[in-house]
């Protein structure tokens, strides 16, 4: 190998989820330029340790080069290192020898990893990952030194490496010990978590890889951060993948595995945990579900109070420890005792969120990395549709969809959108499990009539999302909430569940008398969690239906209702400061509801949805007569005249009750087995219509 003696210093990023264990660095043209390479070439990477890349163009420019974990590992950075980059002339490799580290290999597979393997540039004492097979330690090369692999070179397989493989120079080892099988998660591993990712970094990965900074700077490293959201959101995954990264010694417990009946066995568990951590640091020790150990402490839990006194003498006792960090990861942070929420101990607490569309398009660019898919599989609007779903649903979703391909064709499966959607149906949103949530399927176009409340609609809550640059440019704030008020039937929650197709965000329903509880505090509680689970599937759309039942006026003697009014009052000014949190409400009883609520800030833009005009009867019908079998005297101009004071709900009820008379009269006595012949014999006439008005009384009367 020779070596232009000039380099290039930049920064480490991290690789695309797409990249890992491709082993390339992509370069912004200003880099490739200043080298003199193209995509395709070779290029060193000096870090602790000299490793080479094949480079690859970026797509943002600056100083930087990304490679992914392989790659950092093999070159001895982390994310944030400064590297050298110098370009390379490469020889031919004429043999090379690997042995697996996390593969499965049969026979004689050299061959078939050679082929993998074209034109990959490989150094003795590297890690490559083979696509479809796994990753190997490169144990020798022939010439030694740097070479690449072509066509002639011949690939052979040795013994697995037994133990953690060690430093490529004969010192210690660099990769993670890890007692929970952490070993392989990498940040590239990880979709839809970029902010959350960094903040963990700076405060663990720095005091693992560098404490010396802190020293320099007199002040002491943090010690502990504390993981909460929804399940299934991916903080397990971090941790390791934090571990993994600074070849850390990972130890993870479960909250609930060291509760012991007996006296101090809960204890000593957590000591010897930490004693663990401390004779192996650098580590990271994660404690799981740690609400079930640290929760708030009272006189009737003697246990929990012991355990929680025990993990603060722990943590603060971690400075003479070592470089340990503890994590912990809750998803329900408001139980866990306050004592070990201030600094000192969990010296931060980072949400880690339900991811948004780009979020999880990320994640299945993750979980179908080398899967066959059909070219109809767009994950983009795949993304677009799963709304509500964490990384552990996506990844639930696209196993589903790989077995439903295996089910189909067993030697040369092709994932296909048919079978995601298959997947789809089986899979529910963890984070919308609780509440009535849905992913929209109606829009305005389902909606018949009502187009002042829809251009309303329209306004407040698209716009915002569609042109918020314009509402930043004149300083304008949208609407925080919209309450829709009209008659029973008129088409309240249909015009909320379309305003929320439209707007493709999540829909989160919940219906006032749901949220009421005869027991103290318990309504707020619930109040808070619909929020809440809200501003974590942002954005979306909180419909509160029947808001009456929960928001009557102050005053009445009702001490249950004046405490959820009080409580929805707080959400709805905190919710005022989310732009991607739109609140609506639905009632027929606009005069009962508290006057609070009604005020700008909250409730503060009303649409009338009144009874429907000949003109919006008539859309309404025909709407709801889409796609039936009408027969030639039907006219619904006549039928719209005729229904005044009918509702929608009351025109929809009509056309079903017809529906049914058109029925009936075909059946009559025939075997229900000739109903596929029957079939094309019903025909909805103007006669069923009629009778079926005459069936069906208005709401209003």
């Amino acid at each position: 190998m020779v070596a232009v003696e000039e380099g290039v210093d930049v920064s480490v990023e991290g690789a695309h989820k797409r990249d890992a264990g491709r082993g390339i660095a992509r370069l912004p043209e200003s880099v490739r330029d200043r080298l003199g390479v193209l995509s395709g070439d070779s290029v060193v990477i000096e870090g602790e340790r000299t490793t080479v890349a094949k480079v690859w163009p970026a797509d943002e420019d600056g100083e930087y080069v990304r490679i992914d974990a392989d790659t950092r590992q093999n070159a001895e950075v982390t994310i944030g290192s400064a590297v050298t980059l110098r370009t390379a002339d490469l020889d031919a490799a004429s043999q090379v020898t690997l042995r697996p580290i996390d593969a499965s290999v049969e026979g004689d597979a050299g061959q078939s990893i050679g082929d993998r393997l074209r034109n990959t540039p490989v150094r003795d004492g590297d890690r490559v990952t083979v696509p479809e097979i796994g990753t190997f330690s490169v144990a020798d090369v022939d010439p030694a030194g740097t070479v690449r692999i072509e066509d002639d070179t011949t690939v052979r397989v040795g013994q697995p490496v037994e133990s953690e493989p060690t430093d490529p120079a004969g010192d210690e080892e660099t990769v993670a010990t890890d007692s929970t099988g952490s070993q392989g998660v990498t940040y590239e591993d990880i979709g839809g978590l970029d902010d959350e990712l960094d903040r963990i970094r700076e405060m663990i990965e720095l005091p693992l890889s560098d404490p010396d900074i802190f020293d320099r700077l007199a002040i002491t490293p943090p010690k502990g951060v504390l993981l909460y959201g929804p399940p299934g959101t991916g903080k397990t995954l971090i941790a390791k993948a934090v571990a993994n990264e600074v070849d850390a010694y990972f130890e993870a417990i479960s909250g609930p595995e060291i509760v012991s009946k007996y006296k101090g066995e809960s204890e000593q568990q957590l000591r010897d945990a930490f004693e663990r951590a401390e004779d192996n640091a650098p580590s990271i020790l994660f404690i799981d579900e740690i609400d079930s150990i640290a929760g708030a402490r009272d006189e009737d839990s003697d246990m929990e109070n012991r355990v929680v006194a025990q993990l603060l003498t722990l943590l603060d006792g971690l400075e003479e420890r070592g470089r340990v960090a503890v994590v912990g990861a809750t998803n329900r942070v408001d139980t866990v005792d306050s004592a070990l929420r201030r600094g000192g101990r969990f010296d931060r607490e980072i949400e880690i969120g339900v991811p948004d569309q780009t979020g999880r398009r990320e994640i299945l660019e993750v979980h179908t990395r080398g899967m066959p898919l059909g070219g109809d599989v767009d994950l983009d609007a795949l993304a677009g549709t799963m709304h509500g779903f964490v990384g552990a649903d996506v990844a639930t979703v696209t196993t589903e969809a790989a077995m439903a391909a295996l089910r189909r064709e067993r030697d040369e499966p092709e994932v296909t959108r048919t079978d995601f959607d298959r997947a789809l149906a089986s899979v529910d949103p963890s984070a919308m499990r609780e509440y009535v949530a849905e992913s929209p399927t109606v829009d305005f176009t389902d909606v018949g009539g009502l187009d002042e409340a829809k251009a309303t609609l329209e306004e407040a809550v698209e716009w915002p999302l569609a042109y918020g640059p314009l509402f930043e440019a004149t300083n304008t704030d949208p609407p925080s909430g919209i309450l829709l008020y009209g008659p029973p039937g008129t088409g309240k929650t249909l015009l909320a569940r379309a305003l929320a197709g439209e707007t493709g965000v999540n829909f989160i329903r919940v219906a006032g008398p749901e949220l009421l509880d005869r027991y103290v505090g318990e309504s707020e509680e619930a109040v808070r969690e619909v929020f809440e689970r809200a501003r974590q599937t942002a954005p979306a759309i909180v419909f509160l239906d029947e808001i009456d039942a929960i928001a009557s006026r102050r005053g009445d003697g009702h001490e249950v209702t004046e405490r959820v009014v009080s409580q929805l009052l707080t959400e709805l000014d905190a919710a005022a400061e989310d732009p991607n949190l739109v609140v609506l409400a639905a009632t027929n009883r606009r005069d009962a509801l508290d006057p609070a609520l009604l005020r700008p800030g909250r409730l503060e833009s009303h649409v009338e949805v009144p009874p429907p005009d000949p003109e919006a009867r008539h859309a309404i019908l025909a709407v709801h007569a889409d796609g039936k079998p009408l027969g030639e005297s039907v006219d619904l101009d006549t039928l719209a005249a005729d229904t005044e004071g009918y509702s929608g709900a009351d025109l929809a009820a009509i056309l079903r009750e017809a529906s049914l008379a058109a029925i009936r009269e075909v059946a009559g006595e025939h075997d229900p087995a000739a109903a596929n012949d029957l079939a094309a014999d019903v025909t909805i006439t103007a006669d069923h219509l009629q009778a079926a008005r005459e069936r069906v009384d208005p709401s209003s009367r």
